[in-house]
């Protein structure tokens, strides 16, 4: 029996009949139910796994481990989605019963370290609300590699602005002790220049006597 040279290896994953694998959605038409998640949960309130969950996190053992997780860094939303995990393989609730508690019960176990005085985080990634903000450094890299001309035009002027004695200040983060009062509408802030009436630098000619009273008729003209 001849050997083709050029045929795969056995075990390869060329060698491997593509047919030869369980079609798409065969563990859907699978009796599941010798798995505790494949039947019916135990329990369907939320309120009530909700309730379960907080009288086990009230033993000792588990309490010692939570707060030992805790304090190597394990954050709040790991520790509950683990729980949950754990409950549904059990088959003690559905997924939807988890997502409804997993809040109430994040707050419960933060509560509890607040008042153990143990460090938490509350958090898995704690800096999501910042991800896709580009900070400035990021920004000048892109720009002098992409646009060396510009770049090259903000960085001489940022020098000649330092020659010039124009030291660049740290930006403030704006907040209600350093935001300023608000100014009701319709009123204006007096300004100092507006605050005081112009005054005259030299002093008034006062116009002659002679000049400033009008020229009273004599009594005879009077009598005329």
């Amino acid at each position: 029996m001849k050997i083709n040279p050029n045929a795969p290896r056995v075990g390869s994953v060329a060698a491997k009949d593509p047919f030869a694998v369980a079609p798409p959605g065969h563990s859907l038409t699978e009796d599941n139910s010798k798995w505790a998640w494949g039947r019916p949960p135990k329990i369907v309130d939320p309120e009530q796994a909700l309730n379960n969950a907080v009288a086990s996190l009230k033993k000792p053992r588990l309490r010692d481990e939570m707060f030992k997780l805790l304090f190597t860094g394990v954050s709040v939303e790991v520790l509950v989605e683990g729980y949950i995990l754990q409950a549904f393989h059990e088959g003690k609730f559905m997924p939807d019963v988890g997502m409804l508690i997993k809040p109430p019960l994040g707050m419960y176990i933060a509560s509890m370290a607040e008042e153990e005085g143990i460090p938490y985080r509350m958090f898995e990634n704690e800096d999501a609300d910042k991800q896709g903000i580009m900070d400035d450094k990021t920004f000048f890299t892109m720009m002098k590699q992409n646009n060396p001309r510009m770049f090259e035009f903000i960085r001489e002027n940022i020098n000649e602005s330092i020659r010039e004695g124009n030291m660049p200040s740290e930006p403030v983060e704006e907040n209600f002790m350093t935001m300023d009062a608000p100014v009701p509408q319709g009123m204006a802030m007096p300004q100092q220049e507006m605050a005081t009436e112009e005054m005259p630098t030299e002093e008034m000619e006062m116009p002659p006597e002679e000049v400033a009273m009008e020229e009273m008729p004599t009594e005879e003209e009077a009598t005329i």
